[in-house]
């Protein structure tokens, strides 16, 4: 793994923890990505899709991985000089992975997402999600839509998203990224799965305002710990397609 020491900080406005360090070349390592979708692979033949045959190297990857003391963090620019935060949060008793929307004009950083043993979410749409992989943006760990759209695959949940346009994106950043056998397999089983929050459905909400039903989501208006409406509407702004 790249020694942090050679890595320059990133400060997220209203994120405690760290220290935060640019970790871009994590992203070019084919087992950096088994254990970064493992929560996408809910059921058995979907996680058997995934290792193969690198099981165990898989697993002593991400423990090295959660073993550090900086948190790796990637960034993924958005148009009008938003960001995407993806932060490996390596507590020794709290491991997880936090997906964070941040803008110099606000006051603090949006939690969209948290990956771990009690996960929050979906934060992204499908169609936020291919907009934010695709956009070509420079300034963020990588410009590889394929890396960028397996790195926040995590914070997504759209039931929406099972056709073969969907299957055929990611089996696409599968083949680029991983060392899966059967990429358009597993691009069906992970999609079919829904990730470790379910199908959601997104709708409109007032003004235009994208939000889901997930029961675990910060964007469903319905949940007591739900982003406020005017959050709401900053962070379906952001991310529009």
């Amino acid at each position: 793994m790249t020694n942090s020491a050679d890595l320059h900080l990133v400060r997220i406005p209203g994120y405690d923890g760290g220290p935060l360090t640019h970790q871009a070349g994590l992203l070019d390592e084919p087992l950096f990505w088994l254990g970064h979708l493992y929560s996408c692979a809910q059921s058995e033949e979907a996680e058997e899709l995934l290792f193969g045959a690198d099981y165990d190297a898989g697993g002593d990857f991400q423990q090295r991985l959660w073993e550090r003391a900086d948190w790796p963090t990637f960034t993924v620019p958005l148009a009008g000089n938003h960001r995407l935060y993806v932060v490996y949060r390596t507590f020794a008793e709290d491991t997880g992975t936090d997906y964070l929307l941040y803008h110099p004009d606000w006051d603090q950083a949006e939690l969209l997402a948290q990956d771990d043993g009690h996960f929050m979410g979906p934060g992204l749409s499908w169609p936020e999600l291919v907009a934010a992989a695709d956009n070509g943006l420079p300034g963020g760990s990588t410009t590889d839509p394929h890396a960028r759209l397996l790195l926040l695959m995590p914070a997504f949940g759209d039931d929406a998203a099972l056709d073969e346009d969907a299957v055929g994106r990611l089996t696409a950043a599968l083949r680029a990224r991983t060392s899966a056998e059967d990429p358009e397999s597993l691009a069906s089983a992970l999609l079919g799965d829904q990730g470790a929050s379910g199908s959601a459905r997104w709708t409109t909400a007032g003004h235009g305002v994208s939000v889901n039903d997930g029961e675990y989501s910060f964007r469903n208006p319905a949940n007591r710990f739900a982003l406020s409406a005017d959050r709401l509407a900053r962070v379906a702004t952001a991310l529009a397609p």
